[in-house]
């Protein structure tokens, strides 16, 4: 079977080829036509020797995930399911802005948090991505979009906000991003690439050592009472043990706060005592808000908040002094906003049956 080096961060594609009796700036140039020149084929890689690309053809592969559907929505969001093997695809979403293009990435197929409020979770759980599938989303994105008319990439953000929980696939995740950074990869910011988790803490305080990034943390509670209701992780790591991860996080992060995201449901957490409690629970925490209305789904047994109460909710939270945002909500006709990406997933939790289960009960 041959190596994927998609799999491999410059370290590793530096041993790799160690072991193979190159030299470490071959891993550098075989790195740089991958990820920046997008080559699949050893063959197009004009400055390594002929005997090196032979090696190569009979040991290696450059393993991208193959395209199986693509859509593009009215706002020009563009949406892609890609092939990841034994009848799983997941989704990778680009989110064109004027100042910058964001690529939203899958982490899992499916995910295994069950948050009551995502259409994800709904799906079940398979498995953890490997680092050649993380990063062969970015890969396959930078291919298919091209440059700016000023030869720019297009893709000048990343956030791991697609499917699946990022920090429960650790160390492929870390090694993708690895990648992101590596100027011989995508060289982008650590400003500019953003982990999204629902507060998996002891990973959080792994990320602050190894591969600190901005962090956002997907909150969508102000007490524990809710947020145990709609993140059953956070029976593990509640919020005040989350609160103090994000404040250790800020110690090494490349930026000096935390997003906190907070999905608007009606009647659940949407109320004015809901976002003064948010005041008093983030006080010694610099952090900013992002407000998400939420994205239907069938059966999702929820509904969006009224503008009113987002109105109102957004108002409390920026007299308190807290930088907030409410999400403009994009791609939603092709399924591709926040929590409504589904993919393909192979369940292997039943929790697809389950739900199916209770949806024909009534």
């Amino acid at each position: 079977m041959k190596t994927n080096l998609l799999n491999y961060d410059l370290p590793a594609l530096t041993g790799h080829f160690a072991q193979m009796g190159e030299k470490p700036f071959r891993a550098k140039q075989v790195m740089r036509w991958i990820h920046q020149g997008g080559a699949e084929n050893f063959d197009e890689m004009s400055d390594l020797a002929k005997t090196l690309r032979a090696k190569l053809n009979e040991q290696a592969e450059v393993g991208v995930p193959a395209l199986m559907t693509a859509q593009q929505s009215r706002d020009g969001t563009r949406k892609w399911l890609l092939d990841v093997g034994t009848g799983n695809g997941v989704e990778t979403v680009f989110i064109p802005e004027a100042e910058r293009g964001t690529l939203c990435i899958s982490s899992q197929v499916g995910c295994a948090l069950e948050c009551t409020f995502c259409s994800t979770g709904r799906q079940g759980f398979n498995r953890n991505l490997s680092t050649a599938e993380i990063i062969g989303q970015l890969w396959w994105a930078n291919k298919a979009l091209g440059v700016t008319p000023k030869n720019e990439r297009v893709i000048s953000n990343v956030v791991m906000m697609g499917m699946g929980e990022p920090l429960a696939n650790y160390d492929n995740v870390v090694s993708a991003l690895s990648i992101m950074l590596d100027d011989h990869g995508y060289g982008l910011s650590r400003r500019r690439v953003t982990v999204s988790t629902s507060g998996m803490v002891p990973q959080m305080d792994r990320l602050k050592e190894d591969m600190p990034v901005a962090l956002a943390v997907s909150l969508h509670a102000s007490n524990d009472k809710v947020r145990d209701e709609i993140v059953p992780l956070n029976k593990k790591y509640p919020l005040k043990t989350l609160m103090e991860a994000c404040r250790r996080y800020l110690a090494k992060a490349p930026r000096d706060f935390v997003t906190f995201e907070y999905v608007m449901l009606d009647g659940v957490n949407d109320h004015a005592a809901h976002a003064r409690e948010l005041v008093e629970l983030v006080k010694d925490t610099p952090c900013k808000f992002n407000l998400i209305p939420f994205n239907p789904f069938p059966h999702s047994g929820y509904e969006r908040s009224s503008n009113k109460n987002i109105h109102v909710f957004k108002e409390i939270l920026m007299e308190a002094g807290l930088v907030t945002t409410v999400r403009k909500t994009r791609g939603d006709d092709i399924d591709a906003a926040c929590g409504q990406l589904a993919g393909q997933v192979r369940d292997k939790t039943r929790r697809q049956q389950k739900w199916q289960e209770i949806i024909a009960a009534g």
